[in-house]
């Protein structure tokens, strides 16, 4: 792209749409686009729990199969997981033996690491199930003009069939699944049914059905086996005209317009209050309880939701087309937009107690792959990825809310294991614990130090988005520095330090065991720490941090011209592996790229095309192109999308699996799909901006409106044969780097003042 003339600065903000969106005036290429469709459909109920709509608060969830016939709505929440006994749940106390290990690592016995252990077998964390599923059953009825769809914008799914109607939605605003079935004549059994795939047999279950004055009160009572844990889930149901009656272990209604349920679940100890919980509900009643708690919930569910949104010029008549038939054609532009919705949507969604999990916030099951864990070594760090850049600080509140739960636990890491001041992430956490016990000789994943700088890197994008840092986020990075402060004790012959043992997730050098030295990330991780906690509390301090960071060693370009994925010499890679760990550097970080680091970025790269995707992992791929991206390199983001996208990942519900063929549910490529593509678009940091630095040759034409970047300004691009329009609306003062494809400028910015930005064609 050549530079072309700057536009003059418009402007203060205030006007017409105020957001703005690139249009007349700013300078923006037409390209006869329209709306993007931003919801999707099916023309028949969802047979597969995977393939139910999805809807939730970031608490509750709700997998919506909109049968008219047996209408089911499975019901889950962030806090339901499975308990299970306490032993060796603790992280191991091995820090006595450490000095010995490093030694043994230092003088070349490259097996050391797997004597680190207690000697455990292999635990893995609590597992996330459902609840129930909230069942409305009728006589089979005329099955004609059948649609279901769920609404983006709004978060209501909502089912017709002849002249039934049921809408579903997750309220952010109160807490609440609202549900609302309509016909002339409803006549139906309404129950809570625990029976769900893998429901343990030994689930201590109890019905409770009372009549009200305006319908019925229904409950379900579980007890987890051996445990006096448990949940209570309660649906208060207001029935308008006919009659209900007792049918154990739910109700019956006949001859009714319509039926309100509000649904919650309690996760709790002992006897929950029954009668308190159902006034709660009740208190939620209006004249029209159904819109007012709609609008409640739309104040904030649409005002997120709204704040980006992408347009590629998709075909208006691949934009009608029910989201499985668009899925078959995975070249549609069509397709790319509705995922990049979808995946707001389902990231917005499953983000409120926690981050999403592994299966985002939902699953039908209660065998969930992987405990349905959140696993901080790529996968929960690749579903936020969107989160500061596409305008969602709902999730990063999230995923600083279980960080900052879960920051005593992770002190009692660095004591244990590695007897440090400070803190270390685990690798697997079940959203309660921040223990360390997920390990073993295969993974050794307690020798992994370097999440706790992952787990923090949005929070600081965030920070820097807009423009003033969370106490919060400083006291974690002060912990994790301390850590770095003790860990780092080791020399090699050259005077840098060294980090020892050193984990390279989930890969093992091809000539050494697991646990080895200097692994890049390990690299990477704390020197970007240390920096980043100098910065954030500066003094004398801020000064030993620095001088502790530059004593770390450089990383190592091996004989294949590509970033070695360990820095000390005599580890060879092992390159066919779904992880790409070793380029921590390139994304999420900044540490090496094409403009201040050319020599690595190029070893970077080398290193990225030698990798293979060794299990057609979702995650592996969409890591692949962020990293691609970063690298400039749109032929690789292509080439990555395109393997997500030909190789049948997504449900008819718009949510993803872990493998090709829609095999095992799973929100990696869901909710990482949009950062891939604003990262082909934008890419900003606090000193720099690049704009179309990778953008796929199969979308010439598109808008991007409302991301945020993190030099405090939002910004609206628009591209096309004839070249690229940007809008730029700064927060703060201040002076970045522009990047095209032609070079590198100064660009001045004003607080409140808009810039515009066009460019010539590519």
């Amino acid at each position: 792209m050549s530079a072309g003339a700057e536009g003059a600065r418009g402007a203060a903000r205030g006007t017409g749409r105020g957001a703005g969106a690139a249009g007349p005036g700013t300078g923006a290429p037409h390209h006869g686009h329209t709306t993007p469709v931003h919801s999707t459909w099916e023309p028949r109920p969802a047979a597969r729990w995977e393939d139910a709509f999805l809807a939730g608060n970031g608490h509750h969830g709700a997998l919506v199969f909109g049968d008219p016939d047996d209408d089911r709505v499975v019901v889950t929440h962030h806090s339901l997981v499975r308990p299970s006994r306490d032993e060796h749940r603790e992280p191991p106390r091995l820090a006595a033996a450490l000095p010995t290990v490093q030694d043994r690592l230092l003088s070349g016995d490259l097996t050391a690491a797997e004597d680190f252990t207690d000697g455990r077998p292999l635990q893995w964390v609590r597992a996330f199930h459902p609840a129930f599923q909230v069942r409305l059953r009728r006589e089979p009825g005329p099955a004609h003009g059948y649609r279901r769809r769920v609404d983006f914008a709004t978060g209501e799914t909502t089912a017709v069939c002849g002249d039934r109607t049921s809408r579903v939605f997750v309220s952010r605003a109160d807490d609440v699944i609202v549900q609302h079935v309509t016909a002339p004549h409803l006549t139906l059994g309404l129950c809570l049914d625990h029976r769900l795939p893998g429901a343990p047999d030994t689930l201590a279950v109890g019905h409770g059905a009372v009549l009200t004055a305006d319908g019925a009160l229904l409950s379900l009572r579980a007890r987890y086996p051996g445990s006096d844990l448990g949940f209570t889930g309660i649906t208060l149901a207001v029935v308008t005209g006919g009659t209900t009656t007792i049918a154990p272990p739910g109700v019956r209604v006949t001859g009714a317009t319509g039926v309100l349920l509000l649904t919650r679940v309690r996760r709790h100890t002992g006897d929950l209050d029954v009668r308190a919980e159902s006034r709660a509900l009740r208190d939620l009643l209006t004249d029209r309880p159904y819109d007012d708690l709609l609008d409640r919930h739309l104040a904030l569910h649409r005002t997120a939701y709204e704040r980006v949104d992408l347009d590629l010029a998709a075909d208006p008549a691949e934009r009608a087309l029910p989201g499985s038939e668009l899925l078959a054609r995975p070249r549609s532009a069509a397709l790319l937009e509705r995922l990049f919705a979808a995946g707001r949507y389902h990231l917005l969604s499953s983000g409120g107690l926690c981050p999403p999990r592994l299966s985002g916030l939902w699953t039908g099951d209660w065998d969930t792959a992987w405990s349905g864990a959140f696993t901080n070594d790529a996968n929960l760090n690749l579903q936020t990825a969107a989160a500061a850049a596409t305008a969602l600080p709902e999730v990063t509140e999230a995923l600083a809310a279980l960080v900052h739960r879960q920051l005593p636990h992770w002190r009692d890491n660095a004591r244990a294991i590695f007897g440090a001041r400070g803190v270390v992430a685990p690798a697997h956490s079940d959203g309660e614990s921040g223990h360390t016990y997920h390990f073993s000789r295969a993974y050794p994943l307690h020798l992994w130090t370097a999440g706790a700088d992952w787990l923090l890197k949005p929070l600081v994008d965030h920070d820097e988005t807009r423009g003033t840092r969370d106490p919060r986020t400083a006291v974690a990075l002060d912990e994790v520095a301390q850590f770095y402060e003790d860990f780092l004790t080791r020399t090699d012959a050259d005077g840098h330090l060294v980090v020892v043992p050193s984990y390279s997730p989930e890969n093992r050098p091809a000539n050494a065991s697991w646990g080895a030295i200097n692994a890049a990330m390990d690299l990477s991780a704390a020197r970007h720490a240390l920096l980043t906690a100098a910065d954030y509390h500066p003094g004398p301090g801020a000064d030993r941090r620095r001088a502790l960071a530059a004593r770390l060693p450089p990383h190592r370009v091996n004989a294949d011209g590509a970033l070695a994925e360990w820095a000390h010499p005599g580890l060879d890679d092992s390159y066919d592996h779904r992880h790409l760990s070793h380029l921590y550097g390139v994304w999420p970080l900044d540490e090496i790229n094409p403009y201040d680091t050319p020599d690595l970025a190029a070893a970077a790269h080398r290193a990225l095309a030698l990798r293979g995707a060794e299990n057609d992992s979702a995650h592996g791929h969409l890591h692949h192109a962020l990293i691609a991206a970063r690298l400039r390199d749109a032929a690789r983001v292509a080439h990555a999308l395109g393997q997500v996208l030909d190789g049948d990942f997504f449900h008819a519900s718009l949510m993803s699996a872990h493998y090709p063929k829609r095999d095992v549910y799973n929100a990696d490529a869901a909710h990482t799909l949009p950062a891939v593509l604003v990262e082909a678009l934008v890419q900003s940091t606090p000193h720099r901006l690049v704009l179309l630095p990778a953008l796929p040759a199969a979308y010439p034409a598109g808008r991007l409106r409302g991301v945020r970047t993190r030099f405090g300004a939002g910004l609206d691009l628009a591209w096309g044969p004839d070249g690229a329009t940007a809008v730029l609306r700064p927060s703060r003062t201040t002076r970045v780097e522009l990047r095209t494809s032609s070079g590198a400028r100064p660009l001045d910015l004003v607080a409140g003042e808009d810039r515009v930005l066009t460019l010539g064609a590519r």
